[in-house]
């Protein structure tokens, strides 16, 4: 008999019913969204920090690899500093505080990073899609729209989310 690893929390378990019900009803006034989107939203970014607090070696310093809604969520987040300070060293599985750093998608291609070429950059962008799998399942509809390189590779590359699902880390990647 196999044993399977435990499901990953929700973002309702990351949060605590109240803040999550807040930052929901926050965005879901503030935006045009339904609620059900708004919920899906603060998923994937729930889902950004723990990956990034799961694997500080593999993913620290890389850009911000979802849209700016999600990082939005994430600022509203920090502002509620005790609660975020919490999610940061109990609730998330690294148990270190995350610190956000703001920089431009220019400035970043403009930074060191750029020198490396377009392939570093595509290999880190791609270092997310195996660790997201294995801690969350397979990529969905409702994760879709979220995630800069997976909304790329489906909409400009016509792959199907299966197909990103099963993306294996590149060689000499340690993902």
């Amino acid at each position: 008999m196999t044993t399977s690893a435990a499901p990953s929390p929700t973002a309702e378990d990351l949060l605590g019913s109240a803040l999550h019900e807040e930052v929901v009803g926050h965005f879901t006034a503030k935006t045009e969204h339904e609620r059900p989107y708004v919920e899906h939203q603060v998923r994937e970014c729930l889902r950004y920090l723990y990956l990034v607090s799961r694997h500080p070696d593999r993913l620290g310093g890389l850009f911000l690899p979802v849209e700016q809604d999600i990082d939005e969520i994430w600022h509203f987040l920090i502002l509620q500093t005790r609660e975020y300070r919490e999610l940061c060293e109990q609730r998330l599985p690294g148990g270190h505080f995350i610190h956000h750093r703001s920089i431009a998608y220019t400035e970043y291609q403009d930074g060191d990073r750029a020198n490396a070429g377009r392939r570093t950059a595509a290999e880190e962008a791609l270092r997310w899609i195996p660790l997201y799998t294995a801690a969350f399942g397979p990529f969905d509809e409702h994760a879709l729209p979220h995630w800069t390189i997976v909304r790329f590779l489906h909409q400009e590359m016509g792959m199907g989310l299966a197909e990103i699902s099963a993306l294996a880390p590149s060689e000499g990647s340690t993902a």
